[in-house]
């Protein structure tokens, strides 16, 4: 499949089904993932793949307990949106779906960041791809997470995705028109 028809079906799932896909699919997605360009070809990503059950339930634990904190202190326009669209300091999707792919960056990589991030562009086209549905969850701390995990101290939690087949009935969120993102020769 073209990138651009990949891109366009893609979108944010928090629901799956309970069927457990091929664990060589998730690897297919990682396998894609890890040739990504990156800064000085560092490759300053890590892949944690986690079907432990209770670790899974660890994982949302930790990050209910971040999300809990991080919503007493959110107010104005982020919790009215956060209200408004129904998100809530519970994530049951880290729990219930079949894999959770934990990536990590490098921190003492050139470009460590951008480079990391272009992986997960990869990998969520990839998942995409294999049928394979994923949200981006990034903790408001991921602290408790790589702590339980030992992350060595040179690695940084970026996003949590958990991987199944989807089951999320609603829709992808609408995409500016490209006139709107796109200038030439100046902002």
């Amino acid at each position: 499949m073209r990138v651009l028809e990949l891109a366009k079906r893609r979108k944010t799932v928090r629901q799956f089904l309970p069927e457990r896909p091929p664990k060589e699919d998730v690897m297919k997605a990682i396998k894609a993932a890890k040739e990504a360009p990156s800064g000085m070809n560092a490759q300053p990503w890590k892949f944690v793949v986690v079907d432990d059950d209770w670790l899974k339930g660890k994982i949302r634990e930790l990050c209910e307990g971040e999300e809990e904190k991080f919503y007493s202190r959110t107010k104005g326009d982020l919790m009215a949106w956060l209200n408004a669209k129904g998100f809530k300091p519970e994530k049951p999707f880290l729990s219930e779906v079949p894999y959770l792919i934990l990536v990590f960056g490098h921190t003492k990589a050139p470009y460590w960041l951008q480079s990391t991030w272009i992986a997960v562009g990869y990998l969520l086209l990839a998942l995409e791809e294999l049928g394979l549905g994923t949200v981006t969850y990034t903790p408001p701390n991921p602290k408790p997470v790589e702590e339980l995990l030992n992350t060595p101290k040179d690695y940084k939690l970026q996003t949590i995705l958990p991987v199944g087949y989807p089951a999320d009935p609603k829709p992808k969120y609408e995409r500016r028109r490209l006139e709107e993102v796109v200038s030439f020769n100046g902002f």
